[in-house]
């Protein structure tokens, strides 16, 4: 079992100089709002439930032994799952803020430098789930893209399960969610995916709070034409399977490689056709851009051209924003989110993506995360979010995610100043 939901891909990316200055904070909402809509272009699709909107990638694959989830092992939080996770089995970055789950499971882990024991929560526990899509309400992000990898494999029961405990949660907090398939070392996809839709997914369309954009349920499909082992698919039966949901009625989004457009770098050749087939293109970005001046040179690099095509082939475009690898120290409390909000929002896009909402393997999670070292392990080496000597509330990343997306929406003005305190 991977320790990460993607291996980061090794990309040549050719170093340029970053954009110099930044510029003044615009006008207010009023006055933004018909200038963030003019920039969309003649592509765009009008406002629904990915445009125009915030969407954070739903992992919900967390479990723990003992909590009567069908797959029964610490999935995802530990390298040998039937163990508990400890500093020498473990497969995270990043530990929780544990105050608000009804119930933690006892890891092996010391206890926390507070003296409380190391817990971890469970996503089979349908009180997680509720807590988490609360958190959404509460920071207005409007949509949860729920990822699904392989259902034809032994953690199938457990994800067909997790898909009915966020549309429960997405139904009582008012928030939306689509189905997002992860191909990865799926080698059956082509047949399979479809089976699954029409057997399973499809019926969660029926739910008023399963995504709609231009009236269709909006289907996600993440790692076509990934150069790396775990995606080996050649571009016909990935042009087939797009085509297919979209004879389907679904509005269909395509997470591609960072460098779709030219096919190069994490890109097989060949697939521009498969790309070009999405409503939507969302470009993968972790592992990509760990500081602003990274986040400026993809500005102007990558991100403009990639609006700029999408604009001239009438596809929208979903860029990633992600917090930064809290482990490797990148998030600079806040100031390396905020420069990529204010960059998609300047350049247009007609969403943003953030990558991710509980990706404590990865380290880029906006979920509660440990404020300090009272509230990590003792001797684990986790860092929690005050680690370059800046307080931080557990709750800021789902905070500063809710000022971004307050002004992609133009109910704040473009600004290149982060509004978002660290603490409240």
């Amino acid at each position: 079992m991977n320790v990460s939901r993607r291996s980061v891909l090794a990309s040549a990316l050719a170093a340029s100089a970053a954009l110099g200055g930044v510029g003044a904070a615009q006008q207010g909402a009023a006055a933004a709002e018909p200038r963030r809509r003019a920039r969309f272009g003649p592509a765009a699709s009008p406002p629904g439930d990915v445009v125009g909107k915030i969407t954070v990638g739903y992992q919900g694959w967390f479990a723990c032994t003992g909590d009567g989830a069908p797959i029964n092992g610490w999935w995802h939080w530990s390298q040998n799952m039937s163990q508990p996770p400890s500093p020498s089995n473990t497969t995270i970055k990043s530990w929780p803020d544990m105050r608000e789950y009804s119930r933690g499971y006892r890891t092996a882990y010391a206890n926390l430098n507070g003296g409380q024991p190391a817990t971890l929560f469970s996503s089979w526990d349908q009180q997680t789930v509720d807590t988490h899509f609360r958190w959404m309400r509460e920071n207005n992000c409007d949509t949860a893209a729920l990822q699904r990898f392989n259902p034809y494999s032994p953690e199938g029961p457990t994800r067909d399960a997790m898909a009915q405990k966020v549309r429960q949660s997405a139904e009582a907090n008012g928030r939306k969610f689509y189905i997002m398939y992860d191909v990865t070392g799926w080698t059956s996809m082509q047949s399979q995916i479809k089976e699954d839709w029409t057997t399973k997914m499809r019926a969660h369309t029926a739910s008023s709070a399963y995504a709609k954009q231009n009236g269709k349920p909006v289907v996600c499909i993440w790692g076509f034409g990934f150069n790396d082992p775990g995606r080996p698919f050649a571009p016909a039966p990935c042009k087939d399977v797009v085509d297919w949901f979209k004879a389907q009625g679904c509005y269909v989004i395509g997470g591609v490689p960072t460098h779709w457009r030219n096919s190069t770098d994490d890109s097989r050749p060949g697939f521009g056709d498969v790309y070009r087939s999405f409503n939507m293109i969302s470009p993968w970005m972790v592992g990509r851009i760990s500081n602003v001046a990274d986040t400026d040179r993809f500005f102007r690099d990558v991100n403009t051209p990639d609006q700029a095509e999408c604009n001239a082939r009438g596809i929208d475009y979903q860029p990633c924003v992600l917090p930064g690898d809290l482990q490797e120290r990148h998030r600079a409390h806040g100031d390396f989110m905020w420069r990529q909000f204010y960059n998609m929002v300047r350049l247009g896009a007609q969403g943003i993506y953030i990558s991710m909402f509980d990706e404590f393997n990865e380290g880029n999670q906006i979920a509660k995360t440990a404020e300090n070292a009272a509230q990590v392990p003792a001797g684990s080496g986790i860092w929690a979010l005050d680690e370059d000597g800046t307080s931080c509330s557990s709750d800021y990343y789902l905070r500063l995610t809710g000022d971004g997306g307050r002004m992609l929406k133009g109910q704040i003005g473009l600004t290149a100043t982060r509004p978002t305190r660290p603490r409240v």
